[in-house]
């Protein structure tokens, strides 16, 4: 699990692992969020901030990748000039995509919320959501400059500061015009309205957020600006490069991976769609709201939660083997490749077995006492944990197709997954109307064949051999071991000491016994459990019983 548990390496691992910890910041604003704006408001929310994520994928991964990588090309070969146009040229372009995208939220909020999703009132909070993205473009590009320039730690701290800002503006926005949206309610006499509102002031949040990130960035910007002239002195540029040329190499780079990252975060939209035809057909339509805001809200937060935080124990490994690949150092690679497979089952197989068998405290911590909510919600994560797998492969397998530039194969990879979910939704969902559950098959079958194409695809190039006992097969077991105790904790302590006790309590128990089946199985030695919290606890009692 290559994790060194000193204060110095655990800072690394934070600066470098903020895309991953800033995503799960963003997931789990959607639960304290949907408590003050209620599954209803988070339905209505739903569409805006998918809109907004999507057209960030663009804008503020994409070019800021793209952006990134041409930059510190340059910058290493002392070509600063260039460097310097890459960064104008960037700017520019991302600035018009940004301005168009927004300008797309403004003028077609009615048909995205009528036509696309299905939510007559989403509008609101849709038409919020178009300065964001404005803003959001100018975000991405100082991150670029940033990273291109070697100073990824300030973006790093930029990403905890917009999330954090998003956290906050999101609840107090979301608060206060959800109470004034009662007293429209109240005056019109429609309930809806205070949801409405609710979600609008969710996403005037989510803008102030995109506000506070950009002003820190310009202040660096400005900061730092002195520095850079001086390096322009230095310049050993043999040519200035054209406008044209960089535009050129920023479209090919960016492109291939927007596609692919849009293509692989789209299904939400379309679930919701799926979702809220099938309610209106079967004359559910009073509710298809509030389900798609409990599903948005508390089933895809925490299943994305589990992925997420299985993410962080791999994603640092896939450096490791793409450095090993280009060094052409390729029994390294594959050793590699394999410790990557491991960890990724050695963390997601108990991750998603505990989201499973402590459904209900994990419903309750997020519902409190409303019964029925509960029970849906504990059915949707007993059947849907597997998610939490399949989302920590596909993650891994893109991961590397995209930095050993495969970026043909990252593409069929996400496009014929989409295709197919979309074809599975809309049979499941739309014509066979089997509501969320048609929605969970649809999204196992998109994370399950993009994991088996990305691994295919991969495989071709690595010529790995996958050892299925040691690396996926006694990660099973054992996850399977501890969540046995993890479910039986669970019905004995649940009715007296409490839904966030029982998790606790459950998970303490249940890890010890899954590290120790680990022990007893051989999957991991003394050198791993060097790395773990309490990990000489655990070598002691492997020598005094003869299995270390």
């Amino acid at each position: 699990m290559n994790i060194q548990w000193t204060a110095k390496n655990l800072k690394n691992r934070i600066v470098l692992s903020s895309g991953i910890v800033s995503y799960l910041l963003l997931l789990f604003i959607c639960i304290p969020l949907s408590r003050f704006i209620g599954d209803e408001g988070m339905g209505l929310f739903a569409p805006a901030f998918e809109i907004f994520l999507l057209t960030t994928l663009v804008t503020s991964y994409s070019m800021s990748h793209a952006m990134a990588g041409i930059i510190r090309y340059r910058v290493k070969r002392e070509r600063y000039r260039n460097a310097k146009k890459v960064f104008q040229t960037a700017f520019t372009m991302n600035l018009m995509l940004g301005v168009i995208m927004a300008l797309f939220s403004l003028f077609f909020s009615s048909w995205i919320a009528d036509i696309l999703v299905l939510e007559h009132l989403s509008r609101m909070a849709v038409l919020a959501a178009a300065p964001s993205v404005l803003l959001a473009s100018l975000v991405g590009i100082f991150r670029g400059y940033f990273n291109g320039y070697g100073m990824g730690v300030l973006t790093a701290h930029s990403q905890y500061l917009e999330k954090i800002a998003m956290l906050v503006g999101a609840i107090l926005g979301g608060r206060a015009f959800h109470g004034y949206g009662e007293k429209v309610a109240a005056l019109l006499q429609v309930e809806a309205h205070t949801y409405a509102f609710g979600a609008l002031g969710a996403m005037a949040g989510v803008m102030i957020s995109q506000v506070i990130a950009l002003l820190h960035l310009l202040v660096l910007y400005v900061i730092y600006a002195g520095v850079m002239r001086g390096r322009s002195g230095q310049d050993s540029s043999r040519r200035v490069e054209t406008r044209f040329e960089i535009q050129r190499m920023l479209i090919v780079n960016t492109l291939p991976l927007a596609v692919s990252a849009v293509f692989s975060n789209l299904f939400m939209l379309v679930d919701q769609r799926f979702l809220n035809y099938c309610m209106n057909v079967t004359e559910q339509g009073s509710n298809r709201t509030a389900t798609w805001g409990a599903y948005y809200g508390k089933f895809a937060a925490l299943t994305g939660m589990g992925a997420a935080f299985s993410c962080l124990f791999v994603h640092g490994l896939t450096g490791k083997i793409c450095n090993a690949y280009e060094r052409e150092e390729y029994r390294d690679m594959r050793e590699k490749f394999g410790k990557a497979i491991r960890a990724a089952s050695m963390i997601s197989f108990p991750t998603a077995v505990y989201l499973a068998v402590l459904a209900k405290p994990f419903a309750f911590c997020c519902y409190g006492k409303t019964m029925p909510r509960v029970s849906v919600l504990t059915g949707w994560l007993q059947k849907g944990a597997v998610l939490v797998v399949l989302f920590t492969f596909s993650f891994l397998f893109g991961q590397l197709l995209y930095r050993l530039r495969m970026a043909r194969e990252l593409f069929l990879t996400s496009v014929v997954s989409f295709v197919l979910h979309l074809a599975a939704g809309y049979f499941m969902v739309q014509r066979v109307h089997m509501g969320v559950e048609g929605l969970l098959c649809a999204l196992i079958l998109f994370f399950g064949v993009y994991m088996v194409c990305a691994f295919v695809f991969l495989n071709k190039r690595l010529k790995y051999k996958p050892d299925w006992l040691s690396g996926v097969a006694f990660p099973m077991v054992a996850a399977a071991i501890s969540g046995l105790i993890a479910y039986l904790l669970g019905r004995l302590l649940f009715a007296a000491v409490g839904a966030a006790f029982t998790i606790v309590i459950a998970l303490i128990v249940s890890l010890f016994f899954y590290i120790f089946a680990l022990m007893l199985l051989r999957v991991i030695g003394e050198v791993e459990l060097h790395e773990v919290p309490f990990g000489s606890l655990f070598i002691m009692i492997g020598r005094n019983i003869g299995i270390l």
